[in-house]
């Protein structure tokens, strides 16, 4: 039976075997630039009998939990990855599958071979880095040769772990004091940081500590370190600048007013956001200066036709960034409906990749939060992010009127830019577009 494939790029993923013996289940890959993710629960047991359609286990990718299903009949005959394992590479075996009447008694030794192969293989993919050897101190006169003793147990707080292991942790955040130590003389080696549960590792602990801790450790979720990762790179290898504006929002809350008057008791759910008027706004500035819905690609820069906004929306996973796409093309109340749908997909984890990968401009509101002003950071490879805070009443000169001055509502945006791709210039020509569009937001319902 040849491995599940994931055969499209949908919210639903489907798996083929074909008619043979025993024979592995790999992990699948969920988008293209997938390489790991997490076993975020089986919805079979081992034994238990699947059919054609039927979903096998949810998959936690950087940004969803995805379902797998079955495409044909089959038995879950052994579970290697369980519920909860995270960092499984792409192509690891994570289950042994058979047919219908096959002898299932092979199943534990097929799968703990598979999971030896496949340790193995990673441990080439990452080989220790080579030792430092320090020269030996110069002999002196009273010295005298040390007898040769064997080796003694670790003690006082060193700790002992092989470099890959040091890595390891490092990168995930392990604290090496609370690893048992398998390797020669308690010697913390790779399989015990990569098995490490830190779950476990609190009930072994003993209760008069738990009880004086301080603190607790919350394991990073794949979605939330691929966050911190992307964010990281985008900071230090993009030249960042910001600008900032303040708009005079009183006549896009009047409109909105009486666009949701005229919406009966049942339309309610589809009332027009303050968010709805910023999208379109920003693809209207968008059309008028196109230099700002770029990328940078390396050796080119892409300058997009199309507006694809990326809107974030927090989630307890983290960030992600759903797109409204050709918003261009859309009105206000399409682009009301698919911003709500997207936001509920995204915080039930069921974003399709299609619907969260890619975008040309990025959206973060803050507003309904009562910030005031933000920087954000850009969501790479796209040039520029758009931080959006609240609306507050604000006093303004006003010649005009008898007492010299006016209560407006004004709105802080502020825009940052890849200055590789959109010059100083080029922002503020965006944002001066940005702002006459929400100043005047009839000229984009013409």
């Amino acid at each position: 039976m040849a491995s599940y494939l994931a055969r499209s790029f949908v919210r639903r993923f489907h798996v083929s075997a074909r008619r043979s013996a025993l024979s592995q289940f790999n992990m699948p890959a969920m988008s293209p630039t997938m390489s790991e993710g997490g076993i975020a629960s089986w919805k079979k047991k081992e034994g238990e009998t699947f059919a054609s359609g039927d979903v096998l286990l949810e998959i936690e990718t950087d940004k969803a939990t995805i379902d797998v299903e079955a495409q044909d009949d089959g038995i879950l005959a052994k579970i290697i990855a369980p519920d909860g394992s995270k960092n499984v590479q792409v192509g690891a075996p994570i289950a042994i599958v058979a047919e219908e009447g096959d002898d299932l008694s092979g199943a534990a030794s097929l799968a703990e071979k598979a999971s030896k192969q496949a340790s193995a293989a990673k441990e080439e993919a990452s080989p220790e880095p080579p030792k430092e050897e320090k020269p030996a101190p110069p002999p002196t006169p009273s010295s005298k040769p040390a007898p040769e003793t064997k080796a003694e147990l670790p003690t006082g707080d060193r700790i002992f772990a092989s470099p890959i292991a040091k890595k390891i942790a490092l990168e995930r955040g392990i604290p090496l004091a609370q690893v048992k130590g398998t390797g020669p003389n308690g010697r913390i080696i790779r399989s015990d940081v990569e098995s490490f549960s830190p779950a476990a590792a609190t009930t072994s602990q003993p209760a008069a500590a738990e009880s004086t801790a301080d603190y607790v450790d919350i394991p990073l979720s794949n979605m939330r370190r691929t966050i911190g990762a992307r964010l990281t790179e985008s900071k230090q290898s993009r030249p960042h600048y910001y600008l900032t504006v303040d708009i005079n929002m009183d006549k896009v809350l009047k409109l909105r007013e009486v666009f949701n008057k005229t919406l009966t008791e049942k339309d309610k759910t589809s009332k027009l956001s303050v968010n709805d008027f910023v999208v379109k706004a920003t693809s209207c500035a968008l059309a008028d200066v196109p230099e700002a819905n770029s990328a940078w690609l390396g050796e080119v820069i892409r300058q997009y036709k199309k507006a694809d906004i990326s809107v974030a929306v927090a989630t307890p996973s983290g960030l992600i960034t759903p797109i409204v796409k050709d918003v261009g093309s859309k009105g206000l109340a399409t682009i009301s409906a698919e911003t709500k749908t997207l936001a509920k997909k995204a915080r039930d984890g069921k974003l399709s990749p299609s619907e969260y990968q890619g975008g040309t401009f990025t959206i973060s509101n803050l507003g309904m939060y009562d910030i005031s002003h933000f920087t954000a950071i850009i969501n790479a490879p796209q040039s520029c992010i758009l931080a959006i805070g609240s609306t507050q009443a604000t006093l303004v000169p006003a010649p005009e009127e008898e007492r010299g001055f006016k209560t407006v509502q004004i709105m802080k945006a502020t825009l940052s830019s890849d200055h590789r791709v959109v010059d100083g210039a080029i922002g503020a020509r965006w944002l001066a577009a940005f702002k006459g569009y929400l100043e005047n937001p009839l000229t984009f319902m013409l």
